[in-house]
C-alpha cells in the first residue's frame, strides 16, 4: 500500500471513529436507539463531564495518608493512633460558617416557619450563653457576638451538632433552588410558607412545584410544550452539604498536597503548615503565629505590639495563613464538628477506605404502593430500614451501625439483657462504657451520640492545633469554642 492509500485509509478510519463517538454519545450503544427523541419515547441522556462547585467550597484531591497523631498524646488515652486510610475527592468550605451565614439561616426560617411553626426558628437558636463564666466578665458577649454586625464575619459558635447538620440540609436546598432559577426552570418564590417551600427531595419526589418559569421540557410526551421537574439525572442539581467525616477533616487539614513530590512527602507535618513551630518564616511577617490560641496560662494574645496571635476571642473566618489547600482556621480560632460518633479505638474496626463511624440508614416513608406525603415543614417523611430488610442484606445487617463492633448487642460486655433492655440499641453502648447520666454516677461520657470535634480553639493550647488531636462532645450541646464548616461529594472522575 503507498502512501497516499495509507493517509486515506487513516482518514476513513478516523471519520468512522469520529461517527461512532457522535452516535454512542446520541444513541444506544446496546440498543441503537436514539437518546432524547419524543418521537420513540424520549429516554433522556444528559452528558456532564464536570459538577459545579457549590458556594463557598474548595476541591480537595482524594488520596492516601496517615491519619492519626502526629504528637505525643499528652492525656494518655492512645485514642488516634496513626494507620493508613485512603479519602475520596471531596469538596469543604474554605472558612468557617460565620455568625452573618448563620443570621441568614435564621432569617429564612422565620419567614418560612415563624408564624406557625415558631419553634422551628427556636430550635435553631444559637445557645449565646455559652460565653457566661461564673468567674469572669463576659456578659457583653452574650449580647452582641451573635447580632452585632462587627461580629458578622467571625465563626458562629454555640450551636450544636444537630443544628450545624440542619444548617447543612437548608444550605443544600437554597443553593439547589438557586441552580434551578439559574437554569430557568424556576422563578423566584419569596412567599414560601410552611410545607410549601423548596426542599431538595420533596421537588425531586414530585411534591413541591414551585414557580415553574421555562420548566424542564418533558420528551416523554412528544413534540408538545409539556413540562417536568428536574431530576438528578439531569445534572443541574448538586448534592447535599454535610458535615466532614473525621477522615476528610483531617486529610484536608494537613494538607499534604503542598510537600509531596511522586508520592514522596519531603516535608514533616505536624500542624495544617511545615515544621512543627508555631510561627511563620515569612519575612514580612517573621515571627507571628500561623493561628489564634490559647499560649499558655493566661496568655490568649500576647503582649500588645510584639508578634502574637492577636485575637483574645474568636478572630474573623478568613484570618492568618491558609495551609496548602487554601483552607483558613483548620487550627485554631474554633474547633469544628465533624460527622463522626467518637470511640476511643476508632481505628481498629472503621474501613481503611472512606473512614466513618456513625451510619443510621434510613429509606423514604410508603404509603401502601405510594411515597407517602410529605410532612408539615416540606420534608419527605423518612424511617430506618426495616429490620427483616436490613438482615437480607449482605454488607449490612441492621439499620443502626453507630455502635457495630463497639457498644452493639455482639461486643457489649454484658449478657444478662432483659427483654424490653435488649430491643433498645442505646443501651448497649452506654452499658459497655458506663455512661455518666445526670441522675447516675458513670466513669466515661461516651455514647452513640458523643461526636467527635477537631481542631484547637482559641482557649487551647499548642497540642490541639495538630489535627491528629480528637475530642468528643454530646451532639445536643454547644460551647464558644466550637463551630463548623461543611462538605460535600465529588461526584464523577475523582482524578480530575
Amino acid at each position: 500500500m503507498n502512501k497516499k492509500s495509507v493517509l486515506k485509509a487513516a482518514a476513513f478510519c478516523l471519520m468512522v471513529g469520529v461517527l461512532f463517538i457522535s452516535c454512542k454519545k446520541n444513541a444506544s450503544s446496546t440498543t441503537g436507539w436514539a437518546y432524547n427523541d419524543p418521537n420513540n419515547g424520549g429516554f433522556e441522556v444528559t452528558e456532564v463531564n464536570e459538577m459545579e462547585v457549590g458556594p463557598g467550597l474548595v476541591a480537595i484531591d482524594g488520596g492516601t495518608f496517615v491519619m492519626g497523631g502526629t504528637l505525643d498524646n499528652v492525656n494518655y488515652s492512645w485514642d488516634n493512633v496513626p494507620r493508613r486510610v485512603t479519602v475520596p475527592s471531596f469538596f469543604i468550605d474554605i472558612t468557617e460558617v460565620s455568625n452573618v451565614d448563620y443570621r441568614e439561616y435564621l432569617y429564612w426560617l422565620t419567614r418560612v416557619y415563624g408564624q406557625n411553626y415558631p419553634s422551628v426558628v427556636r430550635n435553631a437558636l444559637p445557645d449565646t450563653l455559652v460565653w457566661r463564666h461564673r468567674l469572669g466578665y463576659n456578659e457583653p458577649m452574650v449580647e452582641v457576638y451573635f447580632r452585632h454586625a462587627a461580629y458578622n464575619h467571625y465563626p458562629v459558635v454555640g450551636v450544636t451538632w444537630v443544628q450545624a447538620n440542619d444548617y447543612c440540609t437548608w444550605r443544600s436546598d437554597r443553593v439547589n433552588e438557586l441552580m434551578l432559577v439559574k437554569a430557568g426552570i424556576l422563578d423566584w418564590d419569596p412567599n414560601q410558607q410552611d410545607e410549601e417551600n423548596f426542599n431538595t427531595d420533596a421537588y425531586l419526589a414530585g411534591q413541591y412545584t414551585g414557580n415553574v418559569k421555562k420548566g424542564k421540557k418533558d420528551l416523554s410526551q412528544g413534540e408538545g410544550d409539556a413540562t417536568r421537574n428536574v431530576r438528578m439525572e439531569d445534572g443541574i442539581l448538586l448534592p447535599s452539604y454535610r458535615l466532614p467525616t473525621e477522615a476528610e477533616w483531617e486529610y484536608a487539614a494537613i494538607g499534604l498536597i503542598g510537600n509531596t513530590q511522586h508520592e514522596m512527602t519531603t516535608d514533616r507535618k505536624v500542624y495544617p503548615w511545615n515544621g512543627d513551630g508555631l510561627r511563620t518564616d515569612n519575612k514580612r511577617y517573621m515571627g507571628a503565629f500561623m493561628a489564634n490560641f490559647k499560649r499558655g496560662s493566661g496568655d490568649y494574645m500576647g503582649v500588645a505590639e510584639s508578634p502574637n496571635d492577636g485575637s483574645a476571642l474568636p478572630a474573623p473566618v478568613g484570618s492568618y495563613w491558609p495551609n496548602d489547600y487554601g483552607l483558613y482556621n483548620m487550627a485554631g480560632n474554633v474547633s469544628e464538628w465533624v460527622s463522626d460518633v467518637y470511640r476511643p479505638l476508632s481505628f481498629d474496626d472503621v474501613a481503611d477506605f472512606s473512614p466513618y463511624r456513625g451510619n443510621i440508614f434510613t429509606q423514604k416513608v410508603m404509603d401502601g404502593e405510594f411515597l407517602a406525603e410529605k410532612d408539615s415543614l416540606g420534608h419527605i417523611r423518612r424511617e430506618l430500614v426495616p429490620q427483616e430488610e436490613a438482615a437480607k442484606r449482605q454488607n449490612y445487617r441492621t439499620a443502626f451501625n453507630s455502635n457495630y463492633g463497639d457498644g452493639d448487642y455482639m461486643s457489649a460486655i454484658r449478657y444478662n439483657w432483659t427483654a424490653g433492655e435488649a430491643d433498645n440499641q442505646a443501651n448497649y453502648t452506654k452499658d459497655m462504657y458506663d455512661y455518666a447520666t445526670n441522675d447516675q454516677a458513670g466513669t466515661t461520657l461516651i455514647n452513640d451520640e458523643s461526636r467527635v470535634y477537631k481542631g484547637g480553639s482559641w482557649a487551647d493550647g499548642p497540642y490541639y492545633l495538630s489535627p491528629g488531636t480528637r475530642r468528643f462532645l454530646d451532639q445536643n450541646h454547644a460551647t464558644s469554642t466550637i463551630g463548623f464548616r461543611c462538605a460535600m461529594n465529588k461526584i464523577g472522575d475523582s482524578s480530575k
